[in-house]
């Protein structure tokens, strides 16, 4: 069940810094003003507390693995909010890094 709640955690994790990112970037960017930066700034930390959650305590494979569900999350994440339309090299990419994250945070290891 552990490995559920992980990927559900990442999920999250990723709504709040994709999402956070582009409020930031609405708000600068689109001249949407300061409460869409400001509310970028809180989905950010909010981003921050989420990645704690994990049950893996090491730091560095939780990012490094959560880095591959940027990548895609970020392309679903355009196709969604903005209409971008991924090519196959996108979505090509975007399926390694998960793979990439599948390997660093769920592969067994001897303890």
């Amino acid at each position: 069940m552990s490995v559920v709640r992980s990927i559900a955690l990442f999920v999250v994790a990723a709504l709040f810094e994709i999402g956070g990112a582009w409020l930031v970037w609405q708000g600068v960017r689109e001249h949407r003003g300061w409460a869409w930066i400001g509310a970028g700034v809180v989905a950010l930390a909010t981003y921050g507390f989420v990645a704690t959650l994990q049950p893996d305590g090491e730091f560095g494979r939780v990012l490094a693995s959560y880095g591959g569900v940027f990548v895609a999350g970020s392309i679903v994440w355009g196709m969604v909010a903005d209409g971008y339309r991924p090519d196959r090299w996108d979505v090509t990419g975007a399926l390694v890094c998960l793979a990439g994250m599948a390997v660093i945070m769920y592969a067994p290891r001897n303890h």
